[in-house]
């Protein structure tokens, strides 16, 4: 089924929509979750969840495209679900800290919430993606949409940690130089 046809769904108020959408990316919703929140059963709750805030939001949201808005909800609720967790126990957590490198380069009046409505930031990150090889893309996209810790992306991309942490850094300053020259920042 398209995306269009379930967000079709969605306008209907069928409930259908919801098992269309497990269908079509619950896989993927739940690699997201499990990127940020390293357990099974939170990770199915999140998307779960994910799927009860997609019922509230469409309408009158209409997302032109279904795989991003659901991972996008998907990641809010998983890192909401993280900062909840890690306020029970007080522990660090490689996720957030991740989310904490990113701050340095967004714009402080940006959310996770707002995300969904700031297109023209999402853009701007989309073209500084594009614009980097495809080995700095795909650490950046690893650590910080995925959520995964250092280590296992050098294991993954086989580096060094620190080259890693070389790499990630440099990737933040371009991208905070850019949004600074896109008037993002």
């Amino acid at each position: 089924m398209t995306d269009a046809s379930i967000i079709a769904l969605y306008l209907k108020r069928s409930e259908q929509a919801i098992a269309e959408s497990q269908n079509a990316y619950g896989r993927y919703c739940y690699r997201v979750a499990e990127g940020i929140l390293n357990d099974a059963s939170d990770s199915e709750e999140s998307v779960n969840d994910t799927w009860l805030a997609a019922w509230d939001s469409i309408p009158p949201t209409l997302p032109q495209s279904l795989r991003a808005y659901l991972s996008t909800l998907t990641r809010r609720i998983s890192i909401d679900r993280l900062r909840a967790r890690r306020a029970e126990k007080r522990g660090g957590d490689g996720a957030l800290l991740a989310i904490d490198e990113l701050a340095e380069c967004i714009p402080s009046s940006w959310s996770v919430e707002k995300a969904v409505e700031d297109r023209e930031l999402i853009r701007a990150f989309n073209r500084f993606l594009a614009g980097l090889p495809e080995t700095e893309r795909n650490l950046f996209v690893a650590r910080y949409w995925y959520g995964l810790p250092v280590a296992e992306i050098a294991r993954k991309f086989s580096f060094r940690q620190n080259t890693v942490l070389t790499k990630l850094r440099r990737t933040r300053l371009r991208l905070s130089a850019y949004l600074e020259q896109e008037g993002l920042q």
